[in-house]
């Protein structure tokens, strides 16, 4: 598929889907090839995290004696539970950049190599020669980042005033997350300094703002609702199963029990369905990105131009 081409709201829906349908599984396996062990570990992390915590809501309270389990557990395992959460937070920063960054370097391959004509090594190769553009994007998205968040809050705060408001809140959050989402894409794709990448990107966010912004803003608002939906689902058949026991009056420890396993397969559901769905998003906004760049510098418009004129 191309990506250079002139596109609509309706076309950067249209486009997306077509483009999983057509390398979704190439992507996918390649994005899990490499993000696999970080997600492994986060996976391992958030089960222990997570089971501690039903334990302690779901067993310590029923039986009263939360504030004691709590202290005792922190006493007797401090220096380790320290330990864990040194490693979880290293460990999601290096997950989140090499995650985040990953559909926008595949992007960039796709491009290149005209599909996916690529291989795990080339992302390799890829990540390890923009190592330096992510460690400067990182440091400038934090330098950027206070006023930013300024910005977005007051935006928030405005828009919650209304019913209607409210609903515009995932377009709101869309503009913010395809303007870095462009300025890191532009970064990795040109020359240009960091600084002249997220002034490119505004240019290109103004181009064409509510069908851009809209499309990406749809995208977070589906998400948004699947991730709830998929939530839920163990709720019920945790609360069914509590309900549906052969005991006549279930005991704290089956409550506690039951409600442990709730809890940890909404983990697990929730943090593939989420690596998922965070990953269409961001091709989403690729594709914004490509056609909103072709607009601007007509790439693919000269490309076919220079090859009719080669062949004369």
């Amino acid at each position: 598929m191309e990506l250079y081409k002139s596109r609509g709201f309706s076309e950067f829906f249209q486009d997306t889907f077509a483009f999983i349908k057509q390398s979704g599984k190439h992507f996918f396996r390649e994005y899990f090839i490499i993000n696999g062990i970080f997600l492994l570990v986060l996976a391992v992390l958030g089960y222990f995290f997570t089971k501690f915590y039903s334990d302690f809501v779901f067993g310590s309270i029923l039986n009263n004696n939360s504030t004691t389990l709590l202290d005792e557990y922190l006493n007797d395992n401090f220096v380790l539970f320290m330990a864990m959460v040194f490693i979880f937070v290293i460990v999601a920063v290096i997950a989140g950049v090499v995650s985040y960054a990953f559909p926008f370097v595949y992007l960039k391959l796709y491009n290149h190599n005209s599909g996916t004509n690529f291989e795990t090594r080339d992302i390799l190769k890829a990540y390890k020669a923009n190592l330096g553009k992510l460690f400067t994007f990182i440091l400038c998205c934090f330098l950027i980042g206070f006023p930013m968040l300024i910005i977005f809050s007051i935006g928030a705060i405005i828009l919650t005033v209304t019913i209607i408001g409210i609903m515009a809140l995932p377009l709101l959050a869309g503009a913010f997350m395809l303007f870095y989402g462009m300025a890191l894409m532009e970064y990795l794709e040109d020359e240009k300094g960091i600084w002249e990448c997220f002034s490119y990107s505004w240019d290109l966010l103004k181009s064409k703002f509510w069908a851009a912004v809209g499309s990406v803003g749809l995208f977070y608002l589906i998400v948004y609702i699947i991730q709830n939906i998929i939530s839920i689902i163990p709720y019920f058949f945790g609360m069914a199963s509590m309900f549906t026991t052969v005991q006549d009056v279930p005991s704290n420890e089956d409550i506690g029990a039951t409600m442990t396993v709730v809890m940890l397969a909404i983990f697990f559901l929730t943090f593939f369905v989420s690596a998922v769905l965070g990953n269409v998003v961001q091709l989403n906004q690729g594709i914004v990105f490509y056609s909103l760049k072709e607009d601007k510098e007509n790439i693919n418009t000269k490309s076919v131009i220079d090859q009719i004129g080669s062949g004369e």
